[in-house]
């Protein structure tokens, strides 16, 4: 089942982040589902709409998944987000937690990309 997991956990962000919020949560998201961001109230409606909104503000949006990892009921994937072409984005670490195929539980962490940086080799 984790594979199967990874490809679920993979395509949400890419639907969503693509702008395909509705697709994504009809898809992938289960019944209980609960995230923890905490911009936005716990519940699966609150966080599509905030999807939503950042979709219709960034249509330009870049999502590129640099790994996903399985292990279990769990999913992590690691990304480069950016809002448009000139941002430089942040990493970003998305773990969902899976029952049944179905994302049941979501925690997201991000960490903007800096322009200088000490570390020679990058964010990725």
């Amino acid at each position: 089942m984790p594979d199967s997991n990874k490809n679920a956990a993979v395509n949400f962000l890419r639907l969503a982040s693509g702008g395909k919020v509705r697709q994504a949560y009809d898809s992938y998201v289960g019944a209980g589902f609960r995230h923890h961001n905490p911009f936005f109230e716990g519940s699966a409606p609150a966080l599509m709409m905030g999807m939503e909104e950042n979709a219709r503000q960034n249509p330009g949006k870049i999502f590129e998944i640099k790994r996903a990892i399985a292990e279990g009921d769990f999913v992590a994937v690691h990304s480069h987000v950016r809002q448009n072409s000139g941002d430089p984005g942040a990493a970003v670490v998305h773990v969902f937690r899976f029952e049944n195929g179905r994302i049941v539980e979501l925690w997201d962490v991000g960490q903007p990309v800096g322009n200088k940086s000490p570390n020679q080799y990058g964010m990725f």
